[in-house]
């Protein structure tokens, strides 16, 4: 590969990187043939985009990303694929469904929101964080909570009231 070649591939992840909120740093070294297609197809149906990167090219490319990208740098050591995804979780959900056919990919570290977590240990917490819909959803329901329970107790307390009238009249009579 030609010096301009490299830069090219620099200034390409660089745009790639600074343009997602969610990079995920894995090791899928050793996959046969079948289950690099396998994973590879898991990936295209999640809208997952996977490239396998050397290190180097990749450390220059998020350095120039604009990003924080630091505490990821000490994982970058070894056979690196990058995993960008739009929602945070759906990377990690696929790592976790992969893995229960394969020892692999392994999570080397995850860039998701400005937040860094480094280790094969934070899949679970990955997993757990909720997508932007997600949170859009829990919040539409925690409004509508409110407001279903006063127009409950306006209609129950209608009901409430009528028999009282009722009662009311029928005494007086």
């Amino acid at each position: 590969m030609t010096r301009e070649e490299k830069d090219q591939l620099i200034d390409s992840l660089a745009e790639t990187l600074k343009s997602s909120n969610t990079v995920y740093l894995t090791d899928i070294s050793n996959l046969n043939s079948s289950n690099s297609t396998r994973l590879r197809s898991l990936c295209f149906k999640r809208n997952v985009t996977l490239q396998v990167v050397k290190n180097t090219l990749l450390k220059k490319a998020m350095e120039k990303s604009e990003k924080n990208f630091e505490d990821l740098f000490p994982v970058l050591h070894g056979p690196t694929s990058l995993m960008i995804s739009d929602s945070g979780n759906v990377p990690a959900k696929l790592i976790k469904e992969f893995r229960r056919t394969s020892d692999k990919p392994i999570l080397k570290g995850a860039f998701v929101q400005e937040m860094v977590f480094v280790g094969d240990n934070q899949l679970d917490m990955l997993i757990a964080l909720k997508s932007k819909n997600e949170l859009i959803a829990d919040i539409v329901a925690l409004l509508q909570s409110p407001a279903k329970n006063v127009i409950s107790g306006l209609q129950s307390g209608g009901h409430k009231l009528t028999g009282i009238l009722k009662t009311l009249s029928e005494k007086e009579g």
